[in-house]
């Protein structure tokens, strides 16, 4: 008789003890869940890294890395591009930098100069 008292005190203390831990690990129905994921962004690089050849922008061919996505000439520059990944990032930036400064210095400056209507002057 004490045993099987004994035996129903340790089935209650477990049965309490997991149900208090599966109520402190469920989440509310009215709380929703969501995970905040960002697909990756292609860093848009027209030249290969490696080795420095275009980058055929009609059959691309692409490496994922911390959640950009680097553009190659071959699948072969991918490995090496591997082997070394902040070597080639950094070609990688110096090209989009050199691109943006030609983009700028190539912005069209029109030669009439822009007229402010009278009731906008400040």
């Amino acid at each position: 008789m004490k045993r099987l008292y004994f035996l129903m005190m340790v089935l209650s203390v477990l049965t309490f003890a997991t149900n208090q831990m599966a109520q402190a690990q469920s989440v509310p129905s009215d709380t929703k869940v969501t995970a905040e994921v960002s697909a990756p962004q292609n860093v848009g690089n027209k030249i290969c890294p490696v080795s420095g050849e275009k980058v055929d922008s009609m059959t691309p061919v692409t490496y994922e890395y911390e959640g950009k996505i680097y553009n190659f000439c071959c699948p072969m520059c991918i490995d090496q591009f591997k082997n070394n990944p902040q070597k080639y990032i950094e070609k990688v930036q110096e090209e989009l930098r050199a691109e943006e400064k030609q983009d700028v210095e190539t912005m069209p400056v029109s030669e009439n100069p822009m007229e402010i209507p009278e009731g906008d002057q400040e």
